[in-house]
């Protein structure tokens, strides 16, 4: 997995690229929380992931939360029919904001 940053302002951009598995979710949880230092507004561009385990699932609700912390905003954006199949089937649909 590789992640670029795409910073503009307060708002962050997080083009990811790969799969996010229990090996790759950690640099996942990691970008997210440091772009939370800076960043308004983070969103995650998913065009290219194809797969999310579960501890991929967890990186997102911690950023979710963190957001919600910070009084801040996470979107993702570009997500693969079959991600967003296990949002919907994890219920992370309600609580992630999906574009």
């Amino acid at each position: 997995m590789t992640i670029t940053k795409l910073q503009n302002g307060d708002a962050v951009t997080l083009q990811v690229d790969g799969r996010v598995d229990t090996n790759t979710s950690p640099e996942l949880q990691k970008a997210i929380l440091e772009a939370f230092q800076s960043a308004k507004k983070l969103t995650l561009d998913l065009e290219k992931v194809v797969y999310v385990s579960s501890a991929g699932l967890r990186a997102l609700l911690l950023g979710q939360k963190t957001a919600s912390s910070k009084g801040a905003s996470m979107e993702l954006l570009h997500v693969a029919p079959t991600v967003k199949a296990v949002l919907d089937s994890v219920g992370f649909s309600k609580i992630l904001t999906l574009r």
